[in-house]
C-alpha cells in the first residue's frame, strides 16, 4: 500500500481528498496545511508520495517540494494544483516534482497517478507532459538568455543573500510575507534554481550580498 501525505491549505479540500483516497485503499499517513508544515511532517512520517498543492502559506509548494526532495530522496512529490500555467508546471518540475495533475482530475485518475508516482514514473495531466517535454527540448537547442530580474526581485535577492528570513525582508521592505515569497519564487524560476541555498550562492557569486 502506498503511503501518502496530502498538503493543501484549504481544510475541506484537504480532508476530502484524504478521505476519498483512503476509501480507495490509499494509506494517508498525514496531512499538512502549509509548506513549512509539509516539510516538517514529511521528515517525520517519510511518506512514499507527497500530494502537494502549489499555492501555500508559509512556504510555497515549489519550495516545499525542493526541501522534501532534498531531505527525503526516496519520497516522490506529485503536484495537485488548480493551475495549469506553464511557469507553475515547469517550476514544480525543476523543484523536483515527479508529476503534475490539475485539480480537475477524476479521483480514479489521481489514485492511478499516485501509484505510478510511487514507482518513480512521471505523471502529468493531458497536455502538460508535452509542455514540459517541449520546454526541455527548446532549452537544449537554444542558447539561454541572461535572466532578467525586476528591481524588486533583485532587492529581495540581495536581502536573501544577507541571510534575512522572508518575514524580516517583508518588514524591511514594507511588503507582505506572501509577496516576498512570490518574488523569491519568481527569481528561482527565472534563474532555473531550486531552493534558497542555490539562490544565495548565486547572489553571493555576483556580489549582491555587498551593500552598494
Amino acid at each position: 500500500m502506498v503511503r501518502v501525505m496530502v498538503v493543501d491549505d484549504h481544510p475541506i479540500w484537504r480532508e476530502g481528498v484524504a478521505r476519498d483516497l483512503e476509501e480507495r485503499g490509499v494509506e494517508v499517513v498525514a496531512t499538512a496545511p502549509d509548506g513549512a508544515a509539509a516539510v516538517r511532517i514529511a521528515r517525520a512520517v517519510r511518506p512514499d508520495v507527497v500530494l502537494m498543492d502549489l499555492q501555500l502559506p508559509e512556504l510555497s509548494g515549489a519550495e516545499a517540494t525542493a526541501q522534501v526532495r532534498e531531505a527525503l530522496p526516496d519520497t516522490q512529490v506529485l503536484v495537485l494544483s488548480a493551475s495549469a500555467e506553464q511557469g507553475d508546471v515547469l517550476g514544480a518540475v525543476r523543484a523536483g516534482a515527479t508529476g503534475y495533475l490539475t485539480k480537475s482530475a477524476a479521483m480514479e485518475e489521481l489514485v492511478d497517478a499516485i501509484g505510478r508516482t510511487a514507482e518513480g514514473q512521471a505523471v502529468f495531466s493531458p497536455g502538460l507532459a508535452g509542455l514540459v517535454l517541449g520546454e526541455y527540448r527548446r532549452r537544449e537547442t537554444e542558447a539561454p538568455d541572461e535572466p532578467q530580474l525586476t528591481p524588486r526581485e533583485t532587492e529581495v535577492l540581495r536581502l536573501v543573500a544577507k541571510g534575512l528570513t522572508a518575514r524580516a525582508i517583508a518588514a524591511r521592505l514594507t511588503l507582505s510575507h506572501r509577496t516576498v515569497e512570490n518574488h523569491v519564487q519568481n527569481s528561482l524560476r527565472k534563474l532555473q534554481l531550486t531552493n534558497r541555498v542555490e539562490l544565495t550562492r548565486y547572489a553571493i557569486e555576483r556580489g549582491l550580498d555587498v551593500d552598494e
